[in-house]
């Protein structure tokens, strides 16, 4: 019996486990574009960014991006900046074409699997979904991101939108007394 009761218990923990939390600093990222030209994620900090971990090859990831291009023409002038990496098999070379097809003028990057995982707070035993999503406030902490399963609400352009314009309200400092 108690060994029963021990199960429920862990069982029920073990989507606390799973999912990493969502508020929380935002580790540092080095951000390399198809030039090899590094930056650094913090250089956004003052700004709401939408990072999209994406595959350049896939559907979903290209619809989500042209949502982020979308956005970024009707929200960056107030402090948005999108934010694409991709990290599938050559990236680095594919992300010009991707950019050029698909009328994407934000900022591309590419990347690799682990440091995106690490990023990401994501177990060697999570099979990732694309795209993954996270929201950046203006003070670099994360405030939503994508379970590794995938997860439709952060990239539907209405929740989304709404997401992103409260942030955008945010002072980028916190006032200080």
């Amino acid at each position: 019996m108690r060994f029963s009761a021990a199960l429920v218990l862990l069982a029920a923990a073990l989507p606390a486990f799973a999912q990493p939390p969502a508020l929380r600093k935002s580790p540092e990222f080095t951000l390399t574009d198809a030039n090899g030209k590094e930056s650094l994620l913090s250089s956004y900090r003052g700004k709401v960014v939408v990072i999209g971990f994406v595959y350049t090859t896939c559907p979903h990831c290209q619809v989500f991006s042209a949502v982020l291009e979308k956005l970024y023409k009707e929200l960056g002038p107030r402090g948005f900046e999108p934010i694409d990496i991709a990290w599938n098999d050559n990236a680095k070379v594919l992300i010009g074409n991707f950019a050029q097809q698909f009328g994407v003028t934000f900022p591309i990057f590419y990347s690799t699997y682990d440091p995106i995982m690490s990023y990401m707070q994501f177990s060697i035993m999570d099979r990732p979904v694309v795209p993954l999503v996270v929201v950046i406030d203006r003070k670099g902490m994360i405030r939503a991101q994508s379970p590794a399963g995938g997860n439709g609400d952060l990239q539907d352009e209405t929740k989304l939108r709404a997401l992103i314009e409260t942030l955008l309200k945010e002072p980028a400092t916190s006032a200080r007394k």
